[in-house]
């Protein structure tokens, strides 16, 4: 069975290598930095050696995997990862653990489908003899299941269950329940961490990986969750990194009520910072906002993105750079969660942690910014205006405006759904009113070009409208225009509009889309693709 699974990630890597051979335009690691097709929520991201390179490193991510459509999450996880020295080029690991089989090796369930899987984390532990462990907390949800865990000899696998439960072949020992994180300490203790609404922690007995530690406790309310006095708000997604001498604890926290001013969302980001791995713990700030919320010109603080949904994440340090690992939401529901990333400043000082937070940008790894002459998925917008949540459909969204759409490829349970070939999430929903913005690209590439030019991939919708090309702000110079006519085919097509002055820039600036047209609630168009273009 291990041979299998060992064969099967092989092939993966290679069939994926091939793609990328033929498919160069999926090598950008814009956000979402995975290919547009793939829907990893949750990312836990390490950096670990790679076991076919010694000595050699790449950043791996572990998440759940949305590919039930209609709810949360999926049955199996896979995993993707980078050089550390390339982190544009990420590599589809496989499939590294399923969920379907009990200790016996039969089926878990009378239907033969495997159990659902949300929020996993990864740990790894060096025994003595200097032989590496990992250890795979798949956050399994089926009762008496939740506890489990799995090791591997690898980072990417495959990964078995290890925890099987001696009185009972469908059950799992341990105390780890929903959103489990593992802290393995440079002494070898090792914590766990998990809570929804609630916080818990516990030192777990390195034999097991899984049980309480004899002669310890569990910790609860290790910070304050919705229902306590304290700024800490802990609402799910524990993750625990130790910076210098400083745990740092990084979880979804539920806003109050007129935080940033705005509403109540669990769509950002906290940590907190304390001297030892179980507290007591100091609130830190946010990290991140899904919300890419941005104060307008009248003063109020608004959503430029999705307003509202979960996120769930961690922090990794590559090369001496900091990153934030995160999940937006795509598309009109919860379901089509994509990973997204963004560069922080981290500084430990004798009494506290400072970490920066992330602007939500369309950059991802491309952190110099977009280059303007690569051809860019429209879906990799980082602000469109125009969204409102649905309360009576939660977790379903309307837009008034612009959103990026999900694109999915088939996916039965047993054909490989993963073609790098494909790499697409369309604009849609561009009616009049709408701006859709890029943050940022770096036109000092661009920079004294001739005959410069901002082509759209982009299917008419229809009605007669413009798209105004804007730099810097949506109300900002106005450097060019696109015309549609409601006569045009609605068929793919590339337009193109001269933009002169974005040859005299430089340094990184956001690229703005604003949509304007006499008729109102009808998309424009369905945009595919952007891309400058310059004669010489």
């Amino acid at each position: 069975m291990m041979i299998k699974g060992v064969f099967k990630s092989v092939l993966c890597r290679l069939m994926v290598s091939v793609c990328m051979a033929f498919a160069p335009q999926c090598m950008q690691a814009a956000n979402p930095f995975l290919p547009l097709w793939e829907y990893i929520p949750d990312g836990e991201p390490y950096v670990f050696e790679d076991p076919d390179r010694p000595g050699k490193y790449r950043v791996y991510v572990y998440g759940s995997h949305d590919i039930l459509l209609k709810a949360y999450c999926g049955r199996d996880q896979v995993v993707w990862s980078a050089p550390v020295e390339d982190l544009n080029s990420w590599r589809y690991d496989g499939v590294v653990f399923e969920s379907r089989l009990d200790r016996d090796g039969n089926s878990l369930n009378a239907d033969g489908v495997g159990d659902v899987l949300f929020a996993p984390d990864v740990t790894v532990r060096t025994d003595e003899n200097g032989k590496k462990r990992y250890y795979l907390y798949p956050n399994n949800q089926a009762g008496g299941r939740n506890g489990m865990i799995a090791v591997a000899d690898r980072p990417d696998g495959p990964f078995r269950v290890t925890n099987w439960s001696a009185a009972d072949a469908r059950k799992t020992d341990g105390v780890l329940r929903f959103d489990p994180a593992v802290f393995v300490d440079d002494d070898g203790r090792v914590y766990g961490y998990w809570g929804f609404r609630k916080s818990y922690g516990a030192e777990l007995d390195p034999k097991t990986m899984a049980t309480v530690k004899p002669g310890t406790e569990v910790v609860e309310d290790m910070v304050s969750n919705l229902d306590q006095d304290g700024v800490f708000r802990f609402f799910e997604a524990s993750s625990m990194r130790k910076i210098k001498d400083k745990y740092v604890f990084i979880y979804s926290r539920m806003t109050a009520d007129g935080d940033f001013g705005m509403g109540v969302s669990n769509y950002t980001l906290a940590y907190a910072y304390s001297n030892s791995p179980l507290g007591p713990f100091t609130y830190g700030g946010t990290i991140i906002d899904g919300r890419a919320r941005e104060k307008g010109t009248d003063g109020n603080v608004r959503p430029t993105a999705h307003p509202g949904g979960n996120t769930h994440g961690s922090i990794v340090e590559v090369n001496g750079q900091w990153y934030v690992v995160y999940h937006r939401q795509c598309g009109l529901d919860e379901y089509s969660r994509q990973a997204m990333v963004a560069p922080i400043d981290v500084k430990v000082t004798a009494d506290r942690v400072t970490i920066s937070e992330a602007e939500y940008t369309s950059e991802g790894f491309e952190t110099g910014g977009l280059n303007p002459f690569t051809t860019y998925p429209a879906g990799i917008a980082c602000y469109y205006t125009g969204p409102r949540r649905a309360t009576a459909k939660y977790p379903v969204f309307t837009f008034s405006g612009s959103y990026p759409q999900p694109v999915r490829i088939a996916y039965d349970g047993k054909a490989n759904p993963y073609d790098l070939a494909i790499n697409r999430s369309p604009l849609v929903n561009n009616t009049a009113g709408s701006v859709v913005g890029y943050k940022y690209y770096n036109m000092s590439l661009a920079k004294g070009k001739k005959g410069l030019s901002l082509c759209l991939s982009l299917i008419p919708g229809g009605v007669d409208g413009e798209i105004e090309i804007r730099i810097d702000a949506p109300d900002g110079p106005k450097v060019g225009g696109i015309s549609l006519s409601k006569s045009q085919p609605a068929t793919l097509t590339e337009m193109a509009a001269d933009v002169p002055a974005v040859s005299k820039l430089k340094g990184k600036h956001a690229l703005y889309l604003v949509f304007k047209s006499s008729t109102k609630d009808k998309s424009i168009c369905e945009i595919e693709t952007l891309r400058f273009k310059a004669a010489r």
